[in-house]
């Protein structure tokens, strides 16, 4: 089984593409031709957000810019325990590649902790509340919850009157939201970051950014 997005089509080659979570943390875009065997792979760069391309990858028929369009189309849409798209799972990598050392059987499977973590009651119960109508992750809705519950806990005031950080506070309050969400009130702080780690995976921007922003807002205003 892989972790990895909806399936979407592309409009700049014939072919159908999806974002892959794979081993050693990184995060991979597979693109499947219609008129060729083996999938072409890109891995997204983390400080870019550009793709880079697999070496040897013909780019005759693997452009850049159909991974930048695969990229932009899988923005948003939720990460998931899905099977392999098709029987072969040759991804053309060469594991002499720099900055590549897995193998090409290792890219091919996802990491297993990621695995676990989508296969969870939680992250299904999280991804389903938060996730709009075409099946995009609604980070205006996340957003606009934590920021209720913030200014509705007066726990949190408390925190904030008493000095605490504000990764001690986003960390309470995105916290005690999940355990609401997923009815779990067991969630430990591990399993809410890899959580918050997966979703912003595919987001177009930081998953919790505006929320972050009002804790900032609100330890600025707070009495000295």
């Amino acid at each position: 089984m892989l972790v990895r997005t909806p399936l979407v089509e592309l409009s700049l080659i014939e072919g159908i593409a999806y974002r892959q979570k794979l081993r050693g943390g990184q995060t991979g875009v597979v693109i499947l031709r219609n008129d060729y065997l083996q999938p072409g792979l890109a891995l997204v760069n983390h400080r870019t957000g550009e793709p880079d391309l697999a070496t040897h990858l013909p780019q005759e028929l693997f452009s850049k810019e159909a991974f930048v369009e695969a990229l932009e189309l899988t923005s948003g849409l939720p990460y998931s325990r899905r099977g392999p798209v098709r029987s072969q799972s040759i991804l053309p990598l060469s594991p002499d590649t720099p900055d590549h050392p897995e193998t090409t059987e290792e890219l091919a499977s996802s990491a297993p902790e990621a695995l676990t973590v989508v296969s969870s009651h939680d992250y299904a119960a999280i991804v389903k509340a938060y996730t709009n109508r075409k099946g995009e992750l609604s980070y205006e809705l996340l957003n606009k919850a934590l920021i209720k519950a913030a200014h509705a806990n007066p726990f949190v005031a408390t925190m904030v009157h008493q000095g605490a950080s504000l990764e001690e506070i986003s960390n309470h309050v995105v916290r005690a939201n999940f355990e609401s969400v997923s009815g779990n009130s067991h969630l430990s702080e591990a399993e809410v970051n890899s959580i918050i780690s997966l979703l912003d995976e595919v987001s177009p921007r930081s998953v919790i950014r505006e929320f972050n922003d009002e804790i900032r807002k609100m330890i600025s205003h707070r009495s000295p």
